[in-house]
Formats: C-alpha cells, sequence, structure tokens
C-alpha cells in the first residue's frame, strides 16, 4: 500500500529538497506551506498542495487527519536567522514548540492506527547546560514528542540535524546559514568574518543530504521510533578551513581575487553555541538506515556558490 505523507514546512530551505527527493519514491504526497511552494519538482503532478497558516486555530487536524506519515519542518525565521531570532521574537516558541502541542492533540483525538512522524530538530539541543532560546523551543517539541510516542498516539522520530547549507531546488534556495552568508560576503567583495581564530570546527551537511536521511529515516522508521538520531557529516572542519574554501570557490568561479578571511571582535549578540565545536557520531543511525551523506564539502560549497551567483546575474 502506498503511503499517505505529510509534508509540513515544505516551501522552506529543507522543505523544497525533501519534497523533491520525495518524489522520487512510491509516496502519496500532501504538501503543506503558509506561503505555497515555489518549487514544482519534476514528477509533481499528483501532489497535493495546500497553503495553510498552521497557527491560526483548527487548522492543523484537518491537514493530518488521514495522513500515515506526517514530517514536521516547520520553524520560525526572521532577520536572515533560524535559531536567532528565536532570542528575540515571542511567537518563535509558537512556532517551534507550539505547532508540535497542536499536531500531537490533533493525532490524538483521530482514530486509527498511529501514524509515523518524523521531526526536524536541532543538535544544539544536544547540549542542555547552555542551549541558546531556539534550541530550548526544540527541547520542548522533541519531549512532547516523545510523550505522545511513549502514549502510543504517534511513532515518533527525531532527527537533530547539524548546520545545513547547500542549494535546494531550482527556486535559488540556498538557506539561512553561515556558508551562504558568508558567499554573499565573498562575492560583495568583503573579507570574510569569523568571531575566533578559526579553530571552531562545524559539521556542515548539504541540504540534499538531510533529504535523503529523512527518506532513509521514513523507510526504516520501525528500528528509530522513541529515539533521538543524529544524520552528520563525517567530520567537522575548522571554520578557517571552510571559510578559506569559501574564498578560493568565488575566486575561482567569478575570476576576482580571493577576499581574505580575518578575525573580527564577536558582537554583544553572540551566544556560546558560536564558539562550541561540532562533533557528532552517525554511526548507529548509518548502520540501520543504509544512509550515507553523498556532497563532499568542497563540491557543496561551489555548486552553492554556482548557484548564488546566478541570481545574481
Amino acid at each position: 500500500m502506498t503511503r499517505h505523507v505529510t509534508l509540513l514546512g515544505v516551501s522552506g530551505f529543507v522543505g523544497s529538497a525533501l519534497l523533491r527527493e520525495f518524489t522520487t519514491h512510491p509516496l502519496r504526497l500532501r504538501a503543506v506551506a503558509r506561503t505555497g511552494s515555489r518549487d514544482q519538482p519534476p514528477g509533481s503532478a499528483g501532489i497535493e498542495h495546500l497553503r495553510v497558516d498552521l497557527l491560526e486555530p483548527g487548522r492543523v487536524a484537518p491537514v493530518v487527519a488521514d495522513t500515515d506519515v506526517v514530517v514536521h519542518l516547520v520553524a520560525y525565521a526572521a532577520g536572515g536567522s533560524t535559531w536567532r531570532s528565536a532570542a528575540t521574537v515571542p511567537e518563535a516558541e509558537r512556532v517551534n514548540a507550539g505547532i508540535m502541542r497542536d499536531l500531537v492533540a490533533a493525532l490524538r483525538a483521530r482514530p486509527g492506527p498511529a501514524p509515523v512522524l518524523l521531526f526536524a530538530s536541532t543538535t544544539q539541543a544536544a547540549n542542555p547546560a547552555a542551549p541558546s532560546r531556539y534550541a530550548q523551543h526544540k527541547i520542548e517539541a522533541e519531549r512532547i514528542l516523545r510523550q505522545a510516542t511513549e502514549d502510543g498516539v504517534v511513532d515518533g522520530v527525531i532527527l537533530r540535524l547539524p548546520a545545513i547549507y547547500g542549494h535546494s531546488g531550482p527556486s535559488g534556495q540556498t538557506g539561512r546559514g553561515v556558508v551562504t552568508a558568508m558567499i554573499r560576503r565573498a562575492l560583495a567583495g568583503e573579507p570574510i568574518t569569523m568571531w575566533h581564530e578559526g579553530s571552531v570546527r562545524r559539521n556542515l551537511l548539504h541540504v540534499e543530504d538531510v533529504a535523503t536521511a529523512f527518506t532513509a529515516a521514513l523507510h526504516n522508521h520501525e528500528a528509530l521510533v522513541g529515539d533521538v538520531w543524529t544524520p552528520s557529516a563525517d567530520e567537522a572542519r575548522p571554520l578557517g578551513e571552510i571559510f578559506e574554501t569559501v574564498a578560493a570557490s568565488v575566486a575561482r568561479q567569478t575570476g576576482n581575487p580571493a577576499v581574505p578571511v580575518v578575525s573580527v571582535p564577536p558582537p554583544e549578540n553572540a551566544e556560546a553555541n558560536d564558539f562550541r565545536s561540532d562533533d557528532f557520531d552517525s554511526t548507529e543511525f548509518r548502520t540501520l538506515t543504509g544512509w550515507h551523506p553523498r556532497v563532499p564539502l568542497a563540491e557543496g560549497i561551489d555548486r552553492t556558490v554556482a548557484a548564488l551567483i546566478s541570481t545574481k546575474e
């Protein structure tokens, strides 16, 4: 039987990549977004597209009333950042955690077998000693999902995602992360800046690899239910090295001299996460699902640079 999958947040960076990935599998798809999806990937003619503001009362339940699988990708984003905006915008908690409350309530009230619920969380939630506000919201959403799984309401699977970068589909979405920000600086001929000496490591996962991780989780959810998993790149790289790769890629593709990579004092709004290195182990997730990342960092950066150059032309 073909699974009926509902994707929440499909117009976002990860959502658009996941929609394209899911169209290559035998799934019946419902794509839900507040603004509508900008991408129409190949094979998308049979997709049910819904424009729904999930923050409006009573809008969540009808969307998931008849689905076998829910993929929850919705997160609050403003001012060019997903996780930083959570510290200053009260509405962020309503999006990042509140939609999970509404979703679980809707699924608890409906008849039938428990659906699979795949949730996009963050690796920031793995450090409860000094979580950002965004991480606090995601931790609360994880708690709600864990309880619902224990209660038999859903088969919940939590994927904590590291920093994501890349180019997501023909719409030109390139995310809101540090890689895109520094590519834009280099394209403008501005120095690439870092708030330390460059040794802080980042585990960067290409958005296409995120999409295949969700697909692997869906097809192997029985082995993953009730736990937290971290699909990640093969290794974390020092930001100084990453930024030098960005500068070299921009120079090579534009013909301009490479911009310098320089250290600058951190701003007042810098958080502990900005100075914490990423060290994640996805071995068990890979073993259980067969997933592995396929886009090397240098290639991913080259492709992202090319996409940003094309959108400026």
